[in-house]
């Protein structure tokens, strides 16, 4: 039975990118402008048409047991370190176990695993494959292990939506706490694919950059010249509780999520639609009581496609104006797919608490058919009371999150 709507509080961040192996880690390289792209030194990657992402330097063995670490794929491992760190952060809140529940999306699971395991069947026979594969590579191994680390028991689901994966999870999650099924929500998104296969799929449909030369450079969102993504890995994860809960144990409030809303194109498996993207952004602004006025800053999904960047410019600017001022920090991270949204969300949370947006980088010739307001240095005191952020993927999946502070 529902227990009424409750206001949505985040008590918790973590994450591990490629520019940072904690939240803060990953914020304080977003103020730096710290590039974590870099070409790939794999032999696999050397005859690729693009041989550069986004990589997690952080050492997961040194921080996972040896048993967490064999038995599970590496976006398993990102998600349950992001995880951690977002629960410690929260308190650790001891409770009911049934009232509290995981909800981390994924875009492709443990491919990393599926790659790797079918080379070795190929190559060394069926004996050879790992006795931990098939649970390595389940889309819903990263909310099952981390709903085993902290024995939740209210459910542990997996939003699969492509690149809105993230956003999605934590627009249900927020839902879940709304409508009183669950008191406190671990939520957040992960991939962890950069390998042969997804680098080349990607590359055959040219979505990628192949500025190879400098890397640093590669992606360039709402730039003249942009050539596509950078792919990369890793994950962002908020613990999200009701304010009554979070209030009540004496937590600190970190900021709200005060409205979401989920959409599907219908359209066409790749191509977006702009004015489902326009519609998902007014539906989460609507249901946090605002309006597009009320934006004070927008994380845009702004992967640095040719197309991709442009539709969601002009949708962004029906819906908010031409002068709330926009960032991408996909610029400096690259593109962590099923994580995109989360970090997103994350980086708002971040600006909406400090007051300071780190700048879209890499934007050296604006596009003129780009009318915003694109931030390109940090800065300071500039984030407003309520922020955006935006996640679209493959398949029609838009999501929208609308953040205020705490």
């Amino acid at each position: 039975m529902s227990r009424g709507l409750s206001a949505v509080a985040v008590t918790g961040l973590g994450a591990v990118t490629p520019v940072g192996g904690t939240a803060g880690e990953t914020w304080s390289a977003l103020l730096a402008g710290r590039s974590g792209i870099a070409l790939l030194e794999e032999s696999w990657a050397q005859e690729l048409p693009v041989r550069m992402a986004g990589r997690v330097t952080l050492d997961l063995a040194s921080v996972l047991t040896t048993s967490e670490f064999k038995r599970m794929d590496r976006s398993g491992q990102l998600a349950l370190v992001a995880a951690r760190e977002a629960w410690a952060q929260a308190g650790r809140p001891e409770m009911d176990p049934e009232r509290l529940a995981v909800v981390i999306g994924s875009g492709y699971g443990g491919l990393d695993t599926t790659v790797t395991q079918t080379r070795t069947l190929d190559a060394r026979g069926s004996r050879r494959v790992s006795p931990h594969t098939l649970t390595r590579i389940m889309l819903n191994a990263a909310s099952a292990w981390v709903s085993i680390d902290v024995g939740a028991r209210g459910g542990a689901r997996t939003p699969v939506s492509a690149c809105a994966s993230g956003a999605e999870a934590i627009a249900q999650a927020a839902d879940m706490i709304r409508l009183g099924a669950a008191d406190v929500v671990i939520a957040g998104g992960v991939d962890s694919c950069v390998n042969g296969l997804t680098i080349s799929g990607f590359a055959q449909i040219r979505a990628l950059s192949t500025r190879n030369e400098d890397p640093q450079a590669a992606s360039r969102p709402f730039d003249r010249d942009r050539d596509g993504f950078v792919m990369a890995e890793g994950a962002g994860i908020v613990v999200l509780e009701s304010e009554d809960h979070a209030r009540a144990r004496g937590a600190k409030v970190l900021g709200f999520v005060a409205g979401s809303a989920v959409t599907s194109d219908a359209v066409d498996i790749v191509a977006a639609d702009p004015a489902m993207q326009r519609r998902v952004m007014q539906k989460a602004i609507a249901a946090a009581g605002l309006t597009g006025q009320d934006i004070g800053v927008v994380h845009a999904h702004a992967t640095s496609t040719p197309v991709g960047d442009r539709l969601e410019a002009g949708a962004i600017k029906a819906v908010a104006g031409s002068n709330v001022p926009v960032i991408s920090t996909k610029s400096l991270t690259g593109h962590l797919l099923g994580g995109a949204g989360a970090l997103g969300a994350i980086v708002i949370l971040q600006a909406l608490r400090t007051g300071s947006l780190p700048g879209t980088r890499n934007i050296e010739n604006p596009d003129p058919e780009i009318d915003l307001n694109i931030f390109t240095e940090t800065s300071h005191g500039v984030a407003g009371a309520a922020g955006m952020a935006n996640a679209f993927g493959f398949g029609g999946h838009s999501t929208s999150l609308v953040i205020t502070g705490g």
